[in-house]
């Protein structure tokens, strides 16, 4: 990561991070709820999303506080589908911590997801910010992070089941993540863009880059989630295949494996009690057969492509942070 990406990251995540504090200032009864929807902010994160919407407000020229209240909308989002996904996956550590439901319990887990995903619009209609962006803009942003979370639903849904599948398409996989991931974060360029009073083709193209960069932030998590090291990572390296995802990576192999490959692969996924040796055994396999290189490949197929619908903008430091972001996420290890 360049010292010029890591600085904006830095600037955006405390101005996300203060600006969130103030959305639950003074809430705090009953305070086990309050704690537990935190809890994943507290621990850290990217913060990519936002920083996506406040770079995108400021490409189309605007001043970044415009969309500040977009950008913690969108991150209050985020924080409400890992809350539930954590859940559904019974995963228990996230961004190295213990996930929500294995400290407090899944009701309560449930309930500060729920209570998440309310403080998204709360936060989208800060009063103070309202007279930034019109009340056309503003309804235009409402409207696409609805239409975002009705997204992440369907593709967590398809997830699930796939998981029951022996095998998915490629095609089914890239609409399965296109709506759990890059969907999300197509949104929040798109929504930067509107609060920054971006034109139209301004705001499609930036949805657009933001559109690639999803599909290979995905698939880098796809990869990382057989290669990392899982201090770094933050959750278990292996989990994908214990848990039955049809990771890109998991298609490729299941589609050029040898039979008795394919045999062993199938022994192991879907077993939470598959022993690490017998993970290590598999992800043998998605090596040896080029499935990990191949979604390498595709990964930077589709940055290559995400940058492409920045070339339009004219040159500046935002445009080449975003550029620079792009390049981060083939590069990052967790």
């Amino acid at each position: 990561m360049s010292q010029h990406l890591l600085d904006a990251l830095s600037a955006a995540t405390a101005e996300v991070n203060q600006a969130i504090h103030v959305v639950f200032e003074g809430q705090r009864d009953p305070l086990k709820l309050y704690d537990a929807s935190q809890h994943l902010i507290d621990a850290g994160g990217k913060r990519l999303r936002p920083f996506l919407v406040l770079q995108a407000c400021e490409l189309v020229g605007s001043r970044r506080d415009a969309a500040l209240p977009v950008a913690v909308a969108v991150e209050l989002l985020h924080t409400f589908t890992l809350v539930h996904d954590d859940i559904m996956d019974d995963d228990d550590r996230r961004r190295g911590m213990p996930t929500v439901h294995t400290v407090w319990g899944t009701p309560l887990a449930i309930l500060a997801g729920d209570l998440l995903f309310v403080k998204t619009y709360e936060a989208a209609l800060a009063a103070p910010h309202a007279r930034m962006i019109s009340p056309r803009r503003r309804l235009k942003i409402l409207n696409l992070l609805t239409a975002a979370t009705i997204s992440i639903c369907e593709g967590q849904a398809l997830d699930m089941l796939f998981e029951d599948r022996d095998l998915i398409t490629e095609k089914e996989y890239v609409t399965m993540i296109t709506k759990k991931t890059a969907g999300l974060l197509a949104t929040s360029a798109r929504v930067g863009a509107l609060a920054g009073g971006g034109k139209a083709d301004q705001v499609r193209r930036l949805g657009r880059y933001a559109y690639y960069a999803g599909l290979a932030f995905q698939v880098i998590d796809d990869y990382l989630g057989v290669t990392a090291d899982e201090a770094v990572l933050g959750k278990p390296v292996g989990s994908d295949l214990r848990e039955g995802k049809k990771t890109l990576i998991l298609i490729h192999a299941l589609t050029h494996a040898t039979d008795a490959q394919r045999q062993q692969v199938y022994a192991v996924l879907g077993r939470d009690d598959a022993a690490p040796s017998e993970i290590d055994a598999v992800n043998r396999i998605l090596r040896d057969v080029g499935s990990l290189d191949y979604a390498l490949t595709k990964a930077h197929r589709f940055v290559a492509a995400a940058k492409r619908q920045l070339a339009a903008f004219p040159p500046s430091p935002t445009k080449e942070i975003l550029l620079d972001l792009a390049e981060y996420i083939i590069s990052r290890k967790y």
